[in-house]
């Protein structure tokens, strides 16, 4: 059957998998964006819909002043009798910990904490005893650590032992170790994620090794498909369908341009088979592509979710997300019917912190978004309006701002420590669109009294918002709406009275 990847678009990395019946549960990172660890739920591997959030309660997930980088990285799902795990390292906080749940959809524990350093944790349930395998170094050198663990408690019942450094490759990292016909393999991901990235596996007939490197590795790699849209391919997670056939979930992103990318590291989904060395082998060649075929369960189409959120109910649509932990005074849902209200705070989308902002992953290279906002600002620098925003120092807005007692539309651009306003316009009503559509290569920012008449604004490259331009985060775009007083509380409410996005054919 065909299919196309990735199976989740957008900045959701790191995936993880597990089956429960004929039931798949898949996991991504989050890094500062709260609610943390998005879960979603399919029954044909292709059609994910969100079910929830793994860490949805300040209690569980810290994120004071994270870096966009920071936060949450490389959770794994794991079930066993009858209750799920959710492993992952938190490391703006206190590192390695595992939450539990009897239903993904629901509420999920408060953190269990494990003192074994480290990051991309990962669980092995083996009869009566559980293997707690991350990424960590020994005398400098990074490798691969494991220990057994008491799950209920989290406590370490065995020395914590480096039980493989991998191939050669650098950053050897999220290990997976699985027990498939009483053989242990351990695999896990080597040449950083970037362009270099790659999947190798090993095997024991001990979960403790010596690990006996596949000679085929790498077992999945883009490093030399340079004119593959496809690059990073890596951080990978097999599952075993139903009918007994093998997949993996792993992490790659789309090129817009040469060495260029911005939507984030997606999720991707091949074929596994098993050579007769007893060796995974990846969609046959160790590569993939977008449109791809395999022998997929039954099709489950979800329903599709609808363009336009008029935030008429008492909670977000599990799409939005916040910068780091949300300050409750900043956001309503109450405050005006069918209305998200934001009150802007000091933090502005340029500072370390919690700014007035509910955001959603850009999840296309073309798209339209655009919302309704009805504004008075009171005090100069009020401001409200909708971002293009990858981190701290690398957003494009276009806002309504009061500035020496007029009120302006205003396209402001940040890259890096070069912070300017392109475009300014006095403007005198209260209500307005902002419109943005994109292209691999450009946002073009708009805005107008209604959704028929639209004043050009300014345009914006997409190349300023993407990992190899800032250098320094791997997260992805997010589309959103925002407020800020930049410096003091404001008063003023600004109402969303509605937000699309629309995405296109890629």
């Amino acid at each position: 059957m065909k299919y196309k990847n990735p199976i989740i678009s957008g900045f959701y990395p790191d995936p993880s998998i597990t089956r429960v019946g004929e039931d798949y549960y898949l996991v991504t990172s989050s890094f500062a964006y709260f609610p943390g660890v998005p879960i979603f739920h399919s029954k044909d591997l292709i059609s994910w819909e969100q079910i929830g959030y793994c860490l949805s309660r300040k209690s569980q997930l810290t994120l004071e002043k994270a870096n966009i980088s920071g936060g949450i990285y490389a959770p794994t799902i794991r079930y066993y009798d009858g209750t799920f795990y959710m492993v992952t390292t938190n490391v703006s906080d206190k590192g390695n910990f595992y939450v539990t749940s009897k239903d993904p959809r629901k509420e999920w524990s408060e953190p269990i904490y494990v003192e074994q350093g480290g990051i991309d944790p990962s669980l092995l349930f083996d009869g009566d005893k559980v293997y707690f395998t991350s990424t960590g170094e020994v005398n400098g050198i990074s490798s691969i650590l494991q220990s057994e663990i008491d799950i209920v408690t989290g406590k370490i019942l065995r020395e914590i032992e480096c039980i493989w450094s991998g191939t050669g490759g650098r950053f050897p990292e999220a290990p997976h170790l699985y027990k498939i016909n009483d053989i242990y393999y351990l695999m896990i991901s080597e040449g950083g994620t970037e362009y270099g990235h790659m999947i190798t596996i090993g095997r024991s007939t001990s979960p403790w090794g010596p690990f006996t490197s596949n000679p085929l590795n790498p077992i999945l790699t883009h490093r030399n498909l340079g004119n593959s849209i496809i690059q990073g391919t890596g951080h990978g997670d097999l599952v075993e369908a139903a009918d007994g056939n093998w997949w993996i979930v792993f992490l790659a992103f789309r090129t817009s341009t040469q060495y260029f990318h911005h939507l984030g590291r997606e999720t991707y989904l091949a074929p596994v088979k098993f050579n007769e060395d007893g060796w995974p082998v990846i969609n046959d060649n160790g590569t993939v592509a977008i449109e791809m075929k395999g022998p997929l369960p039954k099709p489950y189409p979800y329903i599709s979710i609808e363009i336009r959120d008029d935030f008429n109910t008492n909670s977000l649509r599990l799409c939005w997300n916040f910068i780091c932990n949300p300050f409750k005074e900043n956001w309503s849902l109450e405050a005006k019917a069918s209305n998200l209200t934001l009150y802007g705070n000091p933090v502005t989308l340029s500072h370390i912190g919690s700014p007035a902002f509910v955001g959603r992953r850009q999840q296309h290279f073309n798209c339209h978004f655009k919302s309704k906002l009805e504004f008075y600002p009171k005090n100069n620098k009020d401001e409200a309006g909708i971002t293009i925003f990858y981190d701290y120092n690398h957003h494009y807005e276009i806002g309504l701002v009061k500035i020496h007692d007029s009120k302006y539309i205003i396209v402001r651009k940040t890259i890096g420590d070069l912070s300017t306003i392109v475009y300014k316009e006095s403007y005198i009503k209260d209500t307005i669109i902002f419109d943005i559509t994109s292209d691999p290569l450009h946002y073009t920012l708009s805005y107008g009294e209604d959704e028929e008449t639209l004043n050009f604004a300014s345009s914006a490259l997409t190349q300023y918002v993407s990992t190899e331009a800032t250098k320094c985060s791997f997260t992805g775009v997010y589309l959103g709406m925002y407020a800020s007083s930049s410096g003091t509380h404001i008063s003023t409410p600004a109402y969303f009275d509605w937000f699309d996005y629309e995405g296109m054919k890629d």
